[in-house]
């Protein structure tokens, strides 16, 4: 489903765009108003860092039109700051500095965002040229959703026609449809599932299938086209040379192995490892693998001569002859070579592949590194600038403020305060997600720490509190993660229920129960079931256009929370009914691993 969109003009937004560029509009907004009364007052308050909040979200979110956000700052605050300085050349100099140094940031985040987006561009280019075809497909209706060309090539069909038909469309025979969807009901993670496919003229093509589902709703699916495999395999026992003719025009490699020697490869295995095939012939294939897989080899390779249900698969590490390291997938099948039992082999070169994930690995490293910064630079003037705030707000007589004055400056508290929550969370996020975070688990009763975390939180004041929970519970968990995930749970409840609020918590395990079980329950605005797996996301809230300005929330919160619960080896789930109201359910393991301290 596509996102609205919204004309202004000439110019046509989508609605999120919409909302961003008014939480711009009123960070800057409240930035200049901070700022004037911080020149206007007769004394001075830190309000250059300030301006960064708003800078850095446009930049992010609209990079080079966000240089335009930070030029505004930069002459609004030095016009504002020459007005009060003047003729001071000092503090003019100073002011001068302080607006370039806007510009300046908003420049090298701008280009560090721009870098970053042209990698995943070029990952995206990677994906749709990959030498291996590629499908998404609905998990309940199997209709294709996304293919890359060569999946669409593969059975001659462009990716426009390929993508209005199911799975089940191309597979050629009912035979090959009962398999497969026998095979993806007992099972959602699949490898090396080998069927027909029919091509857009009917004949048949031999692929090798691999699927995992990507959430409950979608399936990603490798295919392999193994064709020419199959047709060597059946070519081989009646003409070798017709074998040889086929296969050395094949862009996979191809070998004979008989009792672990290599009786024949093909130019694209040679070409793999780059010696001359006169080398290769006769060769202890185990002489081509890295040592460090010497042993995972030698167990890999007794097992080719055993009839089993599928070809044998593994990756391996192989040395080429200029000394460097290439991977290798190898899909193994028996046959009988001259009369006598042998060894298929088929090697997928993934050396491409596995740079790309190391690369992907180091870009994401690079992503949280730079959020990690950018937070803590701007959660550092975030303390002093709420201290100045709350001491003009607590005492405004002594500081001449006029009760309107006041007001701005509450909502400029409010503004900044909630900026500061959203850096706290992203903190929490980026640590959560470097997988650095290590958990410090005990046993304690449960009640006492719901307790706690209702009376902190002041929840008996905002709402109308149900709490069904022994006193003879106990869990093993982090007390401090758990404080966490309750106290995220209430506060949504709390904001997204409707007066008179009620908010429910239970806990429903059974003594068998191998989980503990733990709702909090609502009367809120509900969850369309469509969304109960995006609000665990960061950033995604639903009806987002509406509810981040109700309730002034970046969806943060919910997808911390998840990773916590995941960190204890459980899960999260969802029960709502939309003008109704919402139960999310913590499950959480019985048994965790204790640590004692020293």
């Amino acid at each position: 489903m596509g996102e609205k969109v919204v004309r202004i003009l000439r110019h046509t937004l989508t609605e999120t765009d919409l909302v961003r560029i008014v939480v711009i509009f009123s960070l800057t907004v409240s930035c200049i108003l901070i700022t004037w009364l911080s020149f206007s007052l007769p004394f001075f308050m830190i309000t250059t860092p300030l301006f960064f909040i708003p800078i850095i979200y446009a930049v992010y979110f609209f990079q080079k039109r966000g240089l335009y956000i930070a030029g505004i700052c930069a002459v609004v605050f030095q016009a504002i700051g020459y007005y009060y300085s003047f003729p001071d050349s000092l503090a003019l100099v100073s002011i001068s500095a302080e607006a370039i140094l806007f510009v300046l940031i908003a420049a090298i985040i701008t280009y560090f965002i721009e870098q970053i987006r042209a990698g995943e561009a070029r990952y995206r280019t990677v994906f749709e040229h990959s030498q291996l075809g590629i499908l998404l497909f609905d998990a309940a209706t199997f209709s294709i959703n996304q293919t890359n060309e060569k999946f669409a090539h593969m059975l001659n069909y462009s990716p426009e026609e390929i993508t209005k038909k199911t799975v089940l469309d191309v597979l050629l025979t009912p035979r090959e449809k009962s398999r497969f969807l026998e095979r993806i009901g007992k099972q959602k993670t699949t490898e090396n599932f080998e069927t027909r496919f029919a091509t857009k003229d009917g004949a048949s093509c031999w692929v090798n299938l691999s699927w995992d589902h990507i959430d409950d709703k979608t399936v990603s699916c490798s295919v392999m086209n193994i064709n020419t495999r199959k047709l060597a395999e059946k070519l081989n026992n009646d003409n070798m040379m017709k074998y040889r003719q086929l296969t050395e025009s094949s862009p996979t490699s191809i070998l004979i192995v008989q009792n672990g020697y290599i009786r024949f490869a093909n130019p694209s295995f040679s070409a793999f490892l780059g010696y001359p095939a006169a080398e290769i012939t006769g060769k202890n294939l185990a002489t081509f693998i890295d040592p460090r897989d010497s042993e995972s080899f030698a167990e890999f390779s007794s097992q080719w001569g055993q009839k089993l249900p599928s070809p044998l698969a593994k990756e391996f590490r192989f040395i080429t002859k200029d000394g460097e390291l290439r991977g290798g997938g190898i899909f193994t099948t028996p046959i009988r070579h001259l009369d006598n039992p042998a060894t298929l082999i088929n090697l997928v070169d993934i050396s491409e592949r596995q740079r790309l994930e190391e690369r992907i690995h180091r870009d994401n490293e690079h992503r949280r590194g730079i959020i990690v910064t950018v937070a803590h630079e701007l959660r550092t003037p975030l303390q002093p600038i709420l201290g100045y705030l709350n001491l003009l707000i607590s005492d405004p007589e002594s500081f001449g403020i006029k009760d309107d004055a006041k007001k701005i400056l509450e909502r400029c508290l409010v503004s900044v305060d909630r900026e500061r929550q959203i850096i706290n969370q992203m903190l929490d996020l980026s640590i959560l997600e470097s997988g650095k975070f290590h958990l410090s688990c005990s046993e304690f009763p449960l009640a006492p720490l719901v307790k706690r975390v209702l009376d902190d939180g002041g929840y008996a004041t905002k709402a109308e509190l149900t709490v069904a929970i022994e006193d003879s519970v106990t869990v093993t968990a982090d007390m401090d993660r758990l404080y966490s995930i309750l106290e995220a749970l209430l506060t949504n409840a709390v904001n997204y229920s409707k007066p008179p609020r009620k908010i429910g918590i239970f806990y429903r395990s059974g003594i068998e129960d191998k989980q503990h079980h733990i709702a909090i329950r609502d009367n809120g605005v509900g969850i369309p079931q469509d969304q109960f797996t995006s609000i665990f996301e960061p950033f995604q809230l639903v009806d987002g256009t509406v509810l981040s300005r109700k309730y002034e929330r970046l969806g943060l919160s919910l997808s911390i929370v998840k990773k916590l619960v995941q960190m204890h080896g459980g899960d999260i789930t969802v029960e709502s009914v939309v003008n109704a109201g919402s139960t999310f359910t913590i499950h959480v393991p019985r048994e965790q691993e204790v640590h004692h301290d020293a």
